[in-house]
């Protein structure tokens, strides 16, 4: 068992205000049904536990969960860090930025996010497990474009 880490930074600029960013972002149930790779998330107060599908990984597949501490700087930021229940193999740290954006109503997003796994694979398969990993956080992350945008429209829409 070795433990790998992999790490990704994105940003784009949304034509919505930021207070439904932010409602989209802080509501778990949501950022589950528009993850891809996520099964559930269950919150309890600032504490969230993430539940994900199995993950193919080098011909294997892996279920993971973990918990991670919210901390919620209403409309600007949120930060969120690894608080393992003690069993976990995988955690994540990151942010999320939100700032006022051009045309006005928008909102720049910015996500720092470094996921680290411990998996039955020998370190010298680093390199491989890493890009492996990378290529989930992309397909993560793209899927998590589209469907928070879907989701911006939508909650948009209905508030008209």
């Amino acid at each position: 068992m070795a433990t790998f880490t992999a790490t990704k930074t994105s940003e784009a600029t949304v034509a919505h205000e930021r207070d439904l960013v932010w409602e989209v972002l802080t509501d778990p149930s949501t950022i589950a049904r528009i993850t891809p790779m996520v099964r559930a998330i269950t919150a309890d107060g600032d504490l969230w536990h993430w539940q994900l599908v199995r993950i193919p990984v080098l011909g294997r597949h892996v279920e993971l969960d973990f918990t991670e501490r919210m901390d919620f700087d209403p409309t600007s930021r949120i930060t969120f860090t690894h608080e393992p229940d003690g069993h976990e193999r995988a955690g994540t740290d990151g942010r999320y930025d939100l700032t006022g954006a051009r045309p006005e109503g928008s909102t720049h997003l910015r996500m720092e996010l470094s996921v680290s796994v411990d998996l039955p694979f020998p370190g010298i398969a680093r390199p491989a497990v890493q890009a492996s990993m990378h290529g989930v956080l992309t397909a993560m992350g793209s899927g998590f474009a589209h469907g928070i945008e879907k989701e911006l429209r939508s909650r948009a829409a209905r508030r008209r």
